[in-house]
């Protein structure tokens, strides 16, 4: 192993024909007068030539998402190996942004995974595997008879674009219908796309019913879906809601869940392609806080309520006195000397109705026959969401503390991002270890 670096003839920016020997794994300074040419012997020359051969080492996939650097003027360099630069940056304020982003080295990881990455289903853990279009057929012949279901092509997701010559493209080749942004649109039909936001295009295949005899034509569907998508094809329930993706490239044996091909983007938390859906890739959510919603758990519950959701003799506290007397206790008495299951179902409701009419027959009131409880956070989430007042959502945010997501705990990515693991780690598990931790992980 080489134990210096030698660098000779460098002619970069104001460097006069310099050669110089550095020792290698060793932390080094350059030190020198303003204008002496330290950043171009350490980043336009040194880092340079180590970028480009970082660059040589990947495939040309990967290439695509990081800079190029051009090749110093020097007469050559020894002992370099292919090297990546961290630059100082001042402190960023956005709470999208971590040491690993501003750093770039995030990118790296994102890189890493993309290519060396093994995908697991995030529900029963197994390793994902390729799907024939023939397996794919058999998985739908699998479902209720008779069930309708519209077979699309994925082409274009969350990009932005107006896409008029490639959906004249499909047009010509004969497919008659597109779905845009989830609503189905003729092709003979203009589609005007705003330019500068992002769209999802799916073209419509076929729409059939499950059964023995559709057999045939169902192969054909799904294989047309995945050469026009080159490897997907999402399957969705015309009554309800459910979608299904399936790859002829990915996908988990046992829960027929598919994923897409794994690319750079995946793992990141600040693209919807990668982020959680729940918290927006933030790792955190703002939700209403127990404590600070019951303002004493030792006084009655129509009290310590009272600044958050008023339950003295109102529609809600006449709600709230039939949900007590029904399970079990009043609101005279306080929170700390509910059960846990009554104190679940007084925060967080019970689909059980409760009452008809709590203001009697007497007033002008829309009759609320099958009234649910929908629980006192419950009932602040929705106000929260559904005010316009700039005002009230300044009132309730004084209720909610700041909490790790429910659903990512923190990671910032979705199931499937963090389904993808090396050595039985995902992206995130690397993220939090220490710099020594993850060194004698690289190394393993």
């Amino acid at each position: 192993m080489q134990k210096h670096i030698l660098v000779k003839g460098a002619r970069v920016h104001n460097l006069k024909n310099v050669s110089v020997t550095l020792p290698r794994h060793q932390f080094i300074v350059f030190t020198g007068l303003s204008g002496s040419g330290k950043s171009s012997l350490a980043f336009d020359t040194i880092y340079a030539e180590g970028q480009r051969r970082y660059m040589e080492s990947l495939s040309a996939y990967a290439r695509q998402f990081l800079d190029k650097l051009d090749k110093p003027d020097v007469d050559s360099i020894d002992g370099l190996s292919p090297a990546i630069s961290i630059d100082q940056k001042s402190a960023s304020h956005n709470p999208r942004s971590t040491v690993g982003t501003v750093t770039e080295i995030y990118d790296y990881f994102r890189i890493l995974f993309a290519n060396i990455g093994h995908p697991h289903c995030h529900q029963c853990g197994q390793l994902i595997q390729k799907q024939s279009v023939q397996e794919i057929r058999d998985t739908l012949l699998k479902w209720p008879l008779d069930t309708e279901i519209l077979i699309l092509a994925p082409v274009i997701r969350e990009k932005k674009g107006e896409y008029r010559s490639f959906m004249e493209q499909i047009r010509k080749s004969g497919f008659s219908r597109i779905r845009v942004n989830g609503k189905i649109e003729r092709l003979s039909d203009p589609i005007a796309l705003e330019k500068n936001k992002k769209h999802t295009l799916e073209i419509v295949i076929d729409k059939l019913a499950i059964s023995p005899q559709n057999s045939t034509r169902l192969f054909e569907s799904i294989e047309t879906a995945l050469r026009q998508s080159k490897g997907l094809v999402r399957i969705d329930h015309v009554d309800t809601e459910k979608t299904h993706l399936f790859s002829e490239h990915l996908c988990c044996p046992n829960c027929a869940i598919s994923i897409e091909e794994i690319s750079p983007r995946l793992f990141s938390f600040n693209s919807p392609v990668g982020a959680c859906a729940s918290c927006n890739g933030l790792g955190n959510s703002y939700d209403f806080d127990t404590d600070l919603v019951i303002e004493d758990p030792d006084i009655a519950l129509k009290i310590a309520t009272g600044k958050a959701l008023n339950l003295d003799g109102t529609y809600y506290g006449r709600a709230a006195e039939k949900l007590a007397k029904e399970n079990g206790f009043s609101l005279s008495r306080s929170f700390s000397q509910l059960t846990e299951a009554q104190k679940c179902i007084f925060l967080y409701g019970q689909s059980s109705p409760i009452f008809h009419n709590p203001y009697g027959t007497d007033k002008a009131t829309p009759s609320v026959d099958a009234k649910h409880w929908e629980g006192v956070i419950m009932n602040l989430r929705r106000r929260y969401i559904q005010t316009t007042s700039e005002h009230m959502r300044s009132f309730f945010r004084g209720f909610m503390t700041e909490k790790p997501c429910p659903v990512c705990e923190g990671a910032r990515l979705n199931p499937a991002a963090l389904s993808v693991k090396i050595s039985q780690k995902n992206l995130h598990d690397l993220m939090m270890l220490s710099i020594g931790h993850l060194y004698t992980f690289v190394s393993e």
